[in-house]
């Protein structure tokens, strides 16, 4: 692990490539686990002040099921996580012709109507962070799911860090994200030696 701030950061992030393939996968992370997408305490509550500008882009049965729910719950865990479909999807995606599962929250953000983009468990995947003592811990997250986002990212030689640039600086900031790529360089120049 490198320390860098208050964060622990993986050698995993340097030495794993990943590219997220939505057409092969068509977002299969929405579907697929224990529970939905976990979320922080602000997060769930910027999406429930935000849920009039996300709804447009919801599921009929989604919109129900909220309704009925609510659009978070407490896991075994503890943590917030949004609710899912008795099939399985979260509550904030919906399916398109396609078949590709697309986050409504994102949608919305990026169509410049609500100020928060989605939960970071989503925004960076597949990073998970867990706090560990006074620091936050980031590691890469092996899902059998994500296999053609890894051959994607191996193609194309793009390592997790450089895939995930912009969540990383939106959560940690640019400083701490140039820091990292140094670390990165420095890191790699060892490796060859």
């Amino acid at each position: 692990m490198i320390i860098i701030g208050n964060t622990l950061v993986s050698e995993d992030l340097f030495d794993q490539e990943f590219i997220c393939n939505l057409s092969a996968c068509k977002g299969s992370c929405c579907i697929e686990g224990d529970s939905g997408a976990p979320a922080t305490e602000l997060e769930k509550s910027r999406i429930e002040q935000e849920f009039e500008k996300i709804k447009p882009y919801l599921s009929e049965a989604s919109l129900a099921d909220i309704e009925k729910r609510g659009g978070f719950e407490i896991d075994e865990d503890g943590e917030w996580v949004t609710t899912c479909l008795p099939t399985g999807e979260c509550n904030f995606v919906k399916r398109d012709e396609n078949g590709l599962l697309s986050c409504g929250i994102e949608k919305s953000f990026l169509n410049g109507e609500s100020a928060i983009r989605k939960p970071s468990s989503c925004y960076l995947y597949p990073i998970r962070v867990i706090k560990v003592g006074d620091y936050e811990a980031l590691n890469y997250h092996r899902w059998d799911i994500c296999s053609a986002a890894c051959s994607l990212g191996k193609q194309e030689k793009v390592a997790v860090y450089q895939f995930l640039k912009e969540p990383l600086i939106d959560r940690f900031g640019e400083e701490w994200y140039t820091e990292l790529v140094a670390i990165a360089a420095a890191y790699f120049e060892e490796k060859k030696s």
